[in-house]
């Protein structure tokens, strides 16, 4: 397929590329997303351009798939320049980008908007920066051992990073043949998931294995999302029927080993693409209401029928849902968990608003030292 070294009026030829950029997931709405990338480039940097998907980062480069194959890539000083100004704008997995292939060595010169985007806090004490983990995700498997003890609350922050991310969440319980009862764990564990499919999956004996690769259809993206030694390596492999990702074994005290060291998205074998994460230990959740609502939606019900409007669900009268926690209908946990995820969000929101102010008025100082020092009166 030839590309143009001219800035497109239309994609559709891209479009109708039924090899690799369509098993990755190259449709419309992407070809359309490369056009405006594209046109918001230099009239120098239009030439020899081609589409590519980031299936691993490293350090200040790529490695990409192209309609021609792979192809590592530097990252461009522009893209390097606006992800030191804001980290989650750096290439991640996932991502659909520009690249310029007859460049030494090629670059990525651009990034197309991302479609949903899996962001948590940076590892920094403290920070309210995001750290963007996989990008253009279409079901996020968050995955959850139930041996050697299942964690409702990490499944509960697990499941708002994934509604927040505008991908499908699906709950995956791993493990299930080693589980005394993992009927009564999967009911458990559905409640922390209301409006969510949740599929108990065993890799060694084939449980649930189908049902989890029926959402990687062709031209499909789906993110595991998980801790360390939940087996996630093991429904890599069973996923793709092959040995794509190693595996640990299992510690004395029933604990899976950590074997996954970095994120890198693989294609499967009967198409669709499956982006493997390392083990997610702290989850510094980024949500907004929205993510929130969804996440924790049986309590969002019965908040409908609080007496006020802004109840807090705390000591007023008439709240409905404390009415729950007394009566046994709503776990007690569950409303402790949202109460801890509703007051990080609303620390990170203040922080990001403040960060916001900063990053402004250090615009602002930059335009006025340069007005005085230039004799000019108004920007």
């Amino acid at each position: 397929m030839q590309f143009s070294t001219s800035r497109p009026s239309t994609s559709t030829s891209l479009y109708a590329e039924p090899g690799l950029l369509r098993s990755l997931g190259w449709d419309a709405t992407t070809a359309a997303a490369y056009d405006s990338a594209v046109a918001l480039l230099a009239a120098s940097e239009t030439a020899a351009l081609a589409p590519a998907r980031v299936v691993r980062v490293d350090r200040g480069a790529s490695e990409t798939l192209t309609a021609q194959g792979p192809l590592r890539v530097e990252h461009a000083a522009a893209v390097l320049e606006a992800g030191r100004a804001d980290p989650t704008t750096l290439p991640c997995v996932g991502d659909w980008a520009v690249v310029s292939r007859h460049e030494d060595p090629p670059r990525l010169v651009a990034l197309l908007a991302r479609r949903t985007a899996f962001v948590r806090l940076g590892s920094a004490p403290g920070t309210s920066a995001g750290q963007v983990l996989a990008a253009n995700v279409d079901v996020a498997l968050v995955v959850e051992p139930l041996v050697p003890e299942p964690h409702p609350g990490r499944v509960e922050r697990l499941l708002t990073l994934a509604w927040e991310s505008g991908a499908q969440p699906v709950l995956v319980l791993t493990k299930a043949d080693l589980a005394p009862d993992a009927d009564a764990l999967r009911e458990e564990l559905g409640a922390a998931a209301p409006g969510v499919d949740v599929i108990p999956v065993s890799s060694r004996t084939g449980e649930g294995v189908d049902l989890v690769r029926a959402y990687a259809a062709a031209g499909a993206t789906v993110a595991l999302l998980g801790p360390s030694g939940a087996g996630k390596s093991s429904l890599v492999n069973a996923l793709s029927g092959a040995e794509l990702a190693p595996t640990g074994g299992t510690r004395a005290d029933g604990k899976g080993r950590h074997t996954t060291v970095s994120r890198e998205l693989v294609l499967l074998a009967g198409g669709g693409a499956l982006i493997d994460t390392p083990g997610l230990r702290g989850i510094g959740v980024v949500a907004g209401e929205d993510a929130l609502e969804q996440a924790f939606a049986d309590v969002t019900a019965l908040a409908a029928h609080c007496r006020f409007a802004d109840c807090a669900h705390g000591a007023e009268p008439g709240c409905a849902v404390l009415a729950a926690v007394e009566s046994g209908e709503l776990p007690e946990r569950r409303l402790a968990s949202w109460r801890k995820l509703e007051r990080e969000a609303r620390w990170v929101a203040t922080r990001q608003d403040a960060r916001a102010r900063a990053q402004e008025r250090d615009r602002w100082k930059a335009i006025h030292k340069e007005l005085r020092r230039s004799g000019r009166s108004r920007p």
